[in-house]
């Protein structure tokens, strides 16, 4: 999710949310629909209706915030992003969370339902916005700190998402003829961890890949997007402080964070959030020299992911971690603020903490470590003190005891080891 208080910052979000398996991994994708796992999650979702859904809550910093969706080179190797930035104002409409039907088609693969689960998905939150204004002009006048956010597996518009498109030629990209990927699953006999290294190590890539498209941009050499829409790319140029750039990621996009910053030293800092450490081959953790701090959900973690996480922690580097108490996975996401309590806590979604409180913390816990970091000409320096974890409802370090590296700790999923993303 966008950070509601990241205010300034560029958030570069290749777009959207993860949403994790919300207890749903009992549900077979051949099953049929009459199945009782199937009538109960049914409804479910339908309560979750009838119940209503909540906003997205609309951010509380001093400057409006306007989104658009930039694609260079149609093919699926080219960039495809959506852009965050500080907007002139905020007459134009609010932007679509999820603005095709084929997304929620990736998602329900994702989740490992039936593709009718994606329709229902669809149905319920295809008209959902996010309080950003689309294609707003860009507020100009000063140059902006930028961050390249990671989504996680289950979120989209990469290789390594549950769906993205591109076009296959010229012709198809003129009339918006999309051609769609979706989420690249296990084949048989195949080995997890040579997947999502692959994976990992392409999502940096992309990572760094969008950089260069918004740094040059900012040197005046706009290319024109594909996608033809209102917002004018000329309108960045000279917009970008250059010293002022950070990674963040959740879940896989943490991982992300990480490999990113192993391999690219224009990321000054990175943050965690949650992050998925299976995907990280063992030799990384000594290649980050920057800062990082890990944010943790306190039911997402278990052993050996914090185990993981302790071995980037080298003499004369800057790490630091905190947990958020009462909080799951996905309180650091949208989706969190999609449904209404009862069904939020049901599905996972929300925690034993309200989910604007846990996201604020993650937020100003966010701005003061960016500010330290990049050295920001802001008073987010007031909240110094959460990056040490001292609040009620923040733990320092970590509520995972690694003391035994054997210790099995089931995680909010029910399994050991999560696939996540």
């Amino acid at each position: 999710m966008l950070p509601p208080k990241l205010q300034a910052l560029f958030c570069l979000c290749t777009c959207l949310t993860l949403v994790h398996p919300f207890y749903w991994q009992d549900l077979n994708p051949v099953v049929h629909v009459e199945s009782s796992a199937w009538v109960n999650k049914l409804q479910a979702l339908m309560a979750a209706a009838r119940f209503g859904q909540t906003k997205i809550p609309k951010g509380n910093g001093s400057y409006s915030v306007g989104c658009t969706d930039l694609m260079f080179d149609y093919t699926n190797k080219g960039t495809f992003l959506r852009l965050y930035y500080p907007s002139q104002d905020d007459d134009h409409s609010d932007t679509v969370w999820i603005p095709n039907k084929e997304y929620f088609f990736g998602l329900s693969k994702f989740l490992g339902t039936h593709w009718l689960m994606g329709k229902i998905l669809s149905l319920f939150f295809g008209s959902m916005t996010t309080p950003a204004a689309w294609n707003s002009p860009l507020r100009t006048g000063e140059k902006y700190p930028l961050i390249i956010f990671s989504h996680g597996l289950g979120a989209f518009r990469d290789g390594s998402a549950s769906a993205t498109y591109y076009f296959k030629d010229q012709s198809a990209a003129e009339i918006g003829n999309k051609t769609w990927l979706y989420l690249r699953t296990l084949k048989r006999g195949e080995e997890e961890f040579s997947l999502r290294n692959e994976q990992v190590l392409q999502r940096a890539k992309e990572c760094s890949q969008a950089l260069d498209l918004i740094l040059d941009i900012d040197r005046g050499r706009p290319e024109k997007n594909l996608l033809d829409l209102e917002f004018g790319v000329e309108q960045m140029k000279d917009s970008i402080d250059r010293d002022k750039i950070a990674v963040i990621g959740h879940s896989f996009g943490g991982a992300t964070v990480i490999q990113s910053l192993s391999e690219d030293q224009r990321f000054r800092c990175g943050i965690a959030l949650d992050a998925w450490m299976f995907p990280l081959s063992d030799e990384i953790y000594s290649r980050i020299p920057q800062p990082l701090f890990f944010i943790n959900s306190e039911r997402f973690q278990y052993p050996s992911n914090i185990i993981k996480m302790k071995k980037c922690y080298l003499p004369d580097r800057e790490r630091k971690m905190i947990t958020i108490r009462g909080s799951v996975h996905q309180n650091f996401v949208d989706f969190t603020f999609a449904t209404g309590k009862i069904i939020g806590y049901i599905f996972t979604l929300k925690g034993e903490i309200d989910s604007n409180v846990a996201m604020g913390l993650s937020n100003k816990a966010s701005l003061a470590f960016l500010q330290k970091h990049l050295g920001l000409q802001k008073d987010f320096d007031q909240w110094d003190s959460l990056i040490e974890g001292q609040d009620d409802n923040l733990i320092p370090g970590t509520n995972i005891d690694t003391t035994n590296h054997h210790t099995t700790l089931q995680n909010s999923t029910g399994t050991e080891k999560p696939n996540s993303g």
